[in-house]
């Protein structure tokens, strides 16, 4: 199986001085970022490096090679990690990178499977039905739909792109054993 790897993140929260809860000396602590991958919704803590102060929503390369911002990744981290300024900023994250990136979302409407003879994965969708379900499946028969407008117009949702952001953030927050669009949790040894 091929290891699902972040290359770009976008920041939710920078400790310049660390975790404040931290047993080690203040002088001793390293910087800090709170993070969420474009890719898989990992959440992940980064060290950057030396005098590097990023923005919150800021887009950081953390790939392989040489990397202008970050030392070194730190740990992959789950909801729970997450700072109380990561938590509020972390919607509008997960917003810009469904907003930036319609095609690849848009592609779920067009070609979600079933997951099982009862189940299809366009119900994984919250407010998503059998009825909507089978709404979808036949307007996609006749046109793949062209982007958010065109499957709300065609399907009657009000906003299929919350559709999308409501389940991300359901699944980074592990409320559901499926996963459609984020990593799993890292399985606790």
């Amino acid at each position: 199986m091929k290891k699902k790897y972040e290359e770009h993140v976008i920041v939710l929260d920078f400790l310049p001085k660390g975790h404040p809860e931290d047993e080690i000396p203040i002088y001793r602590r390293e910087s800090i970022i709170q993070a969420i991958g474009e890719n898989y919704f990992t959440i992940l803590e980064l060290v950057p490096k030396k005098n590097v102060q990023p923005a919150i929503h800021e887009r950081i390369y953390i790939g392989p090679g040489s990397r202008n911002k970050i030392d070194h990744i730190k740990s992959r981290i789950s909801f729970e990690d997450l700072t109380s300024t990561a938590r509020v900023e972390l919607p509008y994250v997960v917003q810009e990178i469904v907003k930036e990136d319609e095609q690849r979302f848009l592609d779920f409407f067009n070609s979600s499977r079933p997951l099982t003879t009862r189940m299809h994965q366009l119900e994984l969708l919250p407010g998503i039905g059998k009825k909507t379900m089978w709404t979808i499946i036949e307007e996609r028969k006749k046109k793949p739909f062209e982007n958010f407008e065109d499957v709300s117009n065609r399907v009657r949702i009000s906003d299929p792109q919350s559709l999308i952001i409501k389940r991300i953030l359901m699944e980074i927050k592990g409320e559901d054993r499926r996963y459609i669009f984020a990593r799993p949790p890292k399985v606790p040894m």
